[in-house]
């Protein structure tokens, strides 16, 4: 019975205006009964409860169109929206006109939108604006230009379901995601580690009380915490030069390797989301794009960046100008960057290929190396 009535609705959907309901069904069927009754019984009464009727239709998608006249749609949305996290927004709907409220009015999506309608509205007064909240999820990072809506009503009578179309054009950029990912956080600890490691030096800035080593002037020693403990201890101070990260992101990938790609700017994202969370200086260098934050640049403006970068075949990776950092090199080719002279395998360097995670382990002289790492998952 559901499949036959959705084969006569379809059958009776008048376009993108007009979508005759169950109940207008039953109705029409109705009026044409008592029409025909009355030509042939030639009945005065029959012919004026046809006529009862046929005005009521009339006064019934009349009154429909005028609630939809004069509507105007507008989202207020975050000012940063990364992919695959839901934030909330709100919806604004203005009725133009100057004398009639709409009444009944559904909100609904007629894509793939990223907003989650339908909303409801039973009454939108004349000359004002209602909102609602609604959710928004977007699965991909990108530029997104157009969404397209319907609004809908069965008023007065629920005989058909008037719509109209609208499509908002709004350019919409959406970061990379910014949440972990299975393997992230793994890089990520790594990092931690080597700024921390880096964070004992002999600045000014006081960094910690440790026991005394052997070879350490005596100069450094603390012998307050010396009497109080009757060790040798010494006051250890941070660096004044903070050490950086650089993430190097090769563009040059191949066809088959772009889901690839898309998994290596989700990880620049992170990074550059948690390093600007912790503090911490760090760079995004491609072929084409060269920041540093935060002295050129914030973090806002590297994930703009990357939620529109694409592959770029055929251009190569500019060589690095600065050893004291800790890089990351994202790289589908590893072997073509080591053929063209870059270092893929120094102190401080985490290689993140197709086949690896690219976390440094630890090797026998103390140092740090990119090892074949564990399978990306």
């Amino acid at each position: 019975m559901r499949n036959l009535w959705r084969k006569i609705s379809d059958a009776l959907d008048l376009g993108v205006r007009q979508h005759v309901t169950r109940g207008g069904l039953v109705y029409s069927i109705v009026c044409a009964l008592v029409a025909l009754a009355a030509f042939i019984s030639a009945n005065n009464l029959l012919f004026l409860i046809l006529a009862a009727m046929l005005s009521t239709l009339l006064v019934s998608g009349f009154i429909s169109r005028l609630s939809l006249a004069g509507l105007q749609l507008d989202f207020i949305l975050p000012e940063h929206i990364p992919a695959t996290r839901r934030l909330q927004g709100r919806v604004v709907v203005r009725n133009m006109k100057a004398w009639m409220p709409s009444f009944s009015i559904h909100l609904t999506p007629t894509d793939n939108s990223a907003v989650s309608p339908p909303l409801y509205f039973p009454m939108i007064p004349a000359g004002t604006a209602v909102n609602g909240p609604v959710e928004i999820f977007f699965a991909r990072r990108g530029l997104y230009r157009e969404s397209s809506f319907r609004f809908s009503t069965r008023f007065p009578f629920g005989f058909a379901e008037r719509r109209v179309h609208m499509h908002m054009g709004r350019d919409l950029i959406v970061y990379p995601p910014v949440d972990p990912q299975p393997g992230f956080e793994d890089l990520f600890a790594s990092i931690a580690g080597e700024l921390e490691a880096h964070a004992r030096g002999l600045g000014h800035d006081f960094y910690r009380i440790r026991p005394y080593e052997s070879f350490e002037s005596s100069r450094h020693v603390d012998w307050k915490a010396t009497a109080h403990t009757g060790e040798l201890q010494v006051r250890e101070f941070a660096r004044e030069t903070e050490l950086a990260v650089e993430m190097w992101l090769d563009r040059d990938v191949p066809a088959e390797q772009e889901p690839w790609f898309e998994r290596a700017v989700a990880m620049c994202a992170f990074l550059a989301w948690r390093l600007t969370e912790r503090g911490a200086q760090f760079r995004l260098c491609t072929q084409d794009f060269n920041a540093r934050v935060p002295e050129e640049a914030d973090v806002y403006t590297i994930l703009k960046y990357l939620a529109l970068v694409e592959p770029a075949r055929g251009k190569s990776l500019p060589p690095p100008d600065n050893d004291i950092v800790f890089r990351i090199v994202f790289s589908a080719s590893p072997e073509r960057l080591a053929a063209s002279g870059q270092e893929m395998v120094p102190p401080r360097v985490c290689l993140a290929g197709p086949d690896a995670l690219g976390v440094p382990r630890a090797d026998a002289a103390g140092g740090t190396r990119a090892g074949a790492g564990r399978p990306a998952r």
